[in-house]
């Protein structure tokens, strides 16, 4: 067995002693076994520090009772969902107004601020979603019409089989003659863009669900149901499968056998300020990316220095093609990535920099991404298991070379600490450990934010050893700032998707489907529309904080990162709040400028670059 385990280790430095000079000489423990079960006890004399909020249980009902609400409306599109929990969020608002709040501590006013933020959030996001629906109407008709039968379902009312058989031979006919209308290009019909021709289409399939489960609670319980509504339904079922189609194919421009174009749905200007209102950010979007421009500016400055090294001159995105092709043969990643991961907990432990557990240390896992995952996640995805985007033996040829370069192990080293430890997974198991009510008040300016913030420290501490490395790490810290300037400039309206692929790839250095995948990904509806800012603006905030607290030397970094991870997630100036005890007010509202010009640091020592 020792030998198997000297001659895996042989191979891993092998790999790596290829791509960087100076990598074989890197000592890094390689662990293959856990730990004894008995270290992840943890100690309970003393007992760890816990904040106290008075309104803990509050927070919790609120979650819980807002989530079975939801659950028993969960058409999420329609009208009667939507009045039920403005009216449920608007009596909470009231409530929590009678809370007196000089009385609370300073954790009860923290949670006091982010409770009152979220609930007048979410008010303006149902009428968000007012404004959408409105947008849609033409296109989807009767999707009041199959909301009223989910609900009907929902109340357990009886339902009139011939009746209901009516109205579904109805709802098919109407649907095929919007078909038609839309097929033959009806100069009567009402143009149509593509985004709100793709969120119809969507919706579409979420009320042919509905109706699918409408239709089969019914089915076969009760006979005469059946014999009048079988027929009508399958109708209706084919009728809607075919108009989504026309919608893709016709409006949105889908081929069929080619991906999906990139669409999007842009909140506008003042969207993405009630956006940054709710996460207690203020600056406006034009500050922000000028923010993005200027630490694009010093990551551009610190490439050129690595470029040089090299051996490129000031030519660094030749540097950068060098970086990419020095990435390990297909099946050999996950190697790479376990000595990653053990040589970013060696490093944080050796400098006491935070808390790891000796469970969080063990239990995280790696899995490989699919094919059709990697056109959305071209990259790492992490918490507890690690996603890993490697190329498979069933890609093209020209995809798998993109898939090994955009995942070379100089770009590794970077994302897979801040997938890992001490980045989502450390945070994942203190949030599940600590402050477990403030998941209500999740952000990914704490989330993403935190974890880019580490790669920050890392850098300013020596984490990347060789020229090499500096540029991995660089290049994530410019993919960052572009995603700033694509996103909101998206949302602002003055880039389109297809300018964004083309800004990763001209200014970052994006492989072009990686960029594509990028993208996709950031418009496809699954993240919000700052998550992509709150990356790089999140781990401002941080790094300003971290140098407001450990800087002057009245927190050490272990008291400052450790003290963060179990206060429990929310919004980092809230952070700020909890840390240095600042006075809060009823009525508070964001209003901290953390930015200053970009600053590094080289050395342990604090020397400047």
């Amino acid at each position: 067995m020792k030998s198997r385990q000297f001659l895996v280790q042989m191979l891993v430095l092998a790999a790596l002693g290829a791509t960087a000079a100076g990598t074989a000489a890197r000592q890094t423990v390689d662990r293959h076994t856990m730990s004894p079960a008995a270290t992840y006890v943890p100690s309970v004399t003393p007992l760890p520090h816990q904040s106290d909020s008075e309104l803990r249980d509050l927070v919790e009902r609120l979650i819980v009772d807002r989530a079975a609400l939801a659950r028993r409306y969960s058409d999420d599109q329609a009208a009667e969902r939507r009045a039920a929990l403005r009216e449920y969020v608007r009596t909470w608002r009231a409530q929590l107004a009678q809370i007196p709040f000089d009385t609370l501590g300073q954790e009860g006013r923290i949670d006091y601020i982010l409770l009152r933020n979220r609930l007048d959030y979410q008010s303006k996001l149902f009428d968000r979603e007012d404004r959408r629906q409105t947008e849609m109407s033409t296109l989807i008709p009767f999707g009041a019409t199959i909301s009223a039968l989910h609900e009907s379902r929902r109340r357990m009312e009886d339902v009139d089989p011939r009746g209901a058989a009516a109205t579904l031979a109805k709802m098919a006919d109407d649907i095929d003659n919007g078909c038609k209308k839309l097929e033959s290009g009806d100069s009567k019909t009402p143009p149509v863009s593509r985004i709100v021709a793709l969120r119809a289409a969507n919706e579409i399939g979420d009320l042919k669900r509905l109706l699918e489960q409408w239709f089969k609670f019914h089915d076969g319980y009760s006979p005469l149901f059946s014999w009048w509504v079988r027929d009508p339904y399958k109708r209706v079922d084919g009728a809607l499968t075919a108009y989504v189609k026309v919608l893709r194919e016709r409006v949105v421009g889908y081929k069929e056998g080619e991906d999906e174009p990139i669409v999007g749905d842009p909140i506008g200007r003042e969207g993405i300020l009630e956006d940054l209102d709710a996460e207690l950010i203020s600056y406006s979007p034009e500050e922000l990316v000028e923010i993005a421009k200027k630490e694009y500016a010093w990551c551009e400055a610190e490439m050129i220095k690595a470029s040089r090294e090299l051996g490129f001159g000031d030519e660094w995105r030749k540097a950068l093609e060098k970086v990419k092709n020095l990435h390990v043969e297909p099946g050999k990643q996950t190697a790479v990535i376990r000595q990653l991961a053990h040589e970013a907990v060696d490093f944080i432990e050796k400098r006491d920099l935070v808390t790891v557990p000796p469970l969080a240390k063990d239990i995280w896992r790696v899995e490989m991404m699919t094919p059709a995952q990697q056109k959305v996640s071209p990259f790492f995805l992490g918490g507890e298991v690690i996603l890993v985007s490697y190329p498979t033996d069933a890609m093209e040829h020209a995809d798998k070379l993109m898939s090994m370069r955009g995942n070379n192990t100089h770009f590794s080293r970077a994302t897979v600490q801040h997938e890992l430890i001490p980045g989502h997974h450390l945070q994942g198991f203190m949030n599940d450990r600590y402050n477990t009510h403030r998941r209500a008040f999740e952000t990914p300016f704490w989330g993403e934010g935190w974890a880019l913030y580490w790669e920050m420290i890392l850098w300013d501490l020596g984490f990347p050893q060789s020229p090499e490395d500096r540029v991995g790490m660089l290049f994530w810290r410019m993919h960052r700032t572009a995603r700033i300037i694509f996103s909101l400039s998206f949302h602002l309206g003055s880039m389109t998707p297809q300018e964004c692929i083309d800004f990763l790839v001209e200014r970052v250095g994006h492989e072009r489907a990686n960029a594509e995948g990028e993208v996709r990904r950031s418009f496809n509806g699954s993240y919000s529309p700052l998550y992509q800012v709150a990356y790089m603006i999140g781990g401002l905030q941080f790094r300003a904080l971290h140098r407001e607290l450990v800087g002057s030397k009245k927190m050490s970094n272990r008291d400052f990162h450790d003290t963060i991870l179990q206060r429990g997630e929310m919004p980092v100036e809230m952070v700020r709040a909890s840390l240095t005890g600042q006075p809060l007010t009823r009525d508070y509202k964001a209003r901290w400028k953390f930015y200053d010009a970009p600053r590094v640091q080289s050395t342990e020592s604090g020397e400047k670059r």
